[in-house]
């Protein structure tokens, strides 16, 4: 079964609210990655509004139904404030496929963990139902190494989503052989728990071939921050349509 390509297109609503106005608009990029084969849209609304915000993600629902899935991520424990309902109301309110939990604190530039599911569980527990009653596949960002994934399962969820944020720095050195074991071991812990893997942050082209291979089985990928800079010099038709191809998802 070929991976799915999910583009996240928050890096067009920071250069967007960088300048104010409407321009860069995260629903073109949307329309643009769909037609060129994207497989889903995913988005990260944080509280402090400073990229994607709750308005973006009611248009991209729109815009997504009955083409392609929604992937709304988000902390499920920051609570609401002007401007930013709180991650579970607006699931609740836009219905998307899925709904990655992130335990991103409100000052991190990027997700940079995943979750401590031994600390965390009877917390998500809860979360997790009230994502699951309107209809959403629920995963967890869950740190590479991670093996002990049937507290996951038992709490509700349907899948993980490995952070690959250290896979791909190893990558870059050159001495990506432990990082990549550590994907392999914690998507096998998932499988074997009845969980299914998407994987996700700073992948590229240039390592996405590599993670593929060495884990087997991922379901989704989602990637942004290095799709559009690549995007910038070779455009994003083409850029979604070269990832496609390495996906298997063409």
């Amino acid at each position: 079964m070929p991976t799915q390509l999910s583009v996240n297109v928050n890096k067009i609503a920071v250069l967007r609210n960088s300048r104010g106005g409407g321009e860069p608009d995260p629903l073109r990029a949307a329309k643009t990655c769909i037609a060129a084969g994207a497989n889903g849209i995913t988005v990260h609304p944080r509280p402090d509004r400073r990229h994607i915000v709750a308005e973006d993600v009611y248009r991209l629902r729109d815009l997504c139904r009955g083409a392609v899935e929604l992937n709304i991520e988000g902390n499920p424990f920051a609570p609401a404030r002007p401007g930013y309902p709180g991650l579970i109301p607006l699931a609740e309110a836009t219905r998307p496929e899925q709904c990655t939990l992130v335990p991103d604190a409100d000052g991190q530039i990027t997700s940079d963990h995943g979750f401590d599911l031994a600390r965390d569980a009877e917390r998500l527990r809860p979360l997790i139902a009230a994502l699951k009653q309107v209809g959403c596949r629920v995963s967890l960002f869950i740190d590479a190494g991670t093996e002990q994934l049937d507290i996951a399962r038992d709490i509700g969820a349907d899948r993980i989503e490995i952070y690959t944020g250290p896979f791909a720095e190893a990558h870059a050195a050159g001495t990506v052989a432990p990082a990549l074991a550590d994907c392999a071991r914690t998507a096998r812990a998932a499988q074997a728990a009845g969980l299914g893997v998407n994987a996700g942050h700073d992948l590229s082209q240039s390592n996405l071939e590599d993670f593929l291979v060495g884990v087997p089985e991922v379901l989704e990928v989602s990637i942004g921050h290095a799709l559009f800079s690549e995007a910038i010099y070779a455009g994003l038709d083409a850029t979604v349509r070269r990832y496609l191809a390495l996906t298997g998802a063409t």
